[in-house]
């Protein structure tokens, strides 16, 4: 796949930024948790997991965390970047894998699937397949974390350079989320 190449390339740069990831996470559960409050769950797929940083963030909640990602490189990032700093921590479990040929997990394997700043770089037809499995793989609720209309030129550069379908997406994203999800 051509996205799985390019991340693979600029894995090393998205590791450098981790710890600002994390606690850009951090910041995002906590902004949510009067609306949506996580420790009601115990597992949690993110799928993109990229460097693994929402990974830690969501483990630091006490979730099982398992993270996929189509990069090898991303993963081995990952990997090194969320080993266990305490005894009874439960390790991330991370998978190579890709959403065009199905999430290698059964029927409602957890409690949580959630995927940030992935959808935005996907053709439509592919996020109809991510939106699908990640249906199929949550028992309770799927989560998306991605960009809006507030957002800065630097991100609409970047995003244009990657070449996916992220100005599309901006528009049309509520939509697709309301015709795929009861409550968008």
């Amino acid at each position: 796949m051509k996205q799985s190449l390019l991340f693979n390339r600029i894995a090393n740069i998205y590791g450098l930024f981790y710890n600002l990831q994390v606690k850009n996470y951090r910041r995002i559960l906590s902004n949510v948790k009067s609306e949506f409050d996580i420790s009601l769950y115990q597992s949690a797929i993110d799928i993109g997991c990229g460097t693994g940083a929402l990974c830690k963030a969501l483990q630091e909640h006490g979730l099982a965390m398992t993270g996929l990602d189509p990069a090898e490189t991303m993963l081995a990032i990952a990997a090194k970047k969320t080993r266990k700093t305490k005894p009874f921590e439960p390790a991330i479990q991370f998978v190579q894998g890709d959403v065009l040929e199905g999430l290698p997990f059964n029927n409602q394997s957890f409690d949580i699937a959630i995927t940030s700043y992935v959808a935005h770089g996907l053709m439509p037809l592919v996020r109809m397949s991510l939106y699908q499995e990640m249906k199929r793989v949550a028992r309770h609720t799927a989560i998306f974390i991605d960009y809006n209309e507030q957002r800065s030129l630097l991100t609409d550069i970047i995003e244009w350079l990657e070449g996916g379908d992220y100005f599309n997406f901006i528009r049309s994203v509520k939509v697709e989320l309301s015709e795929n999800f009861e409550a968008a």
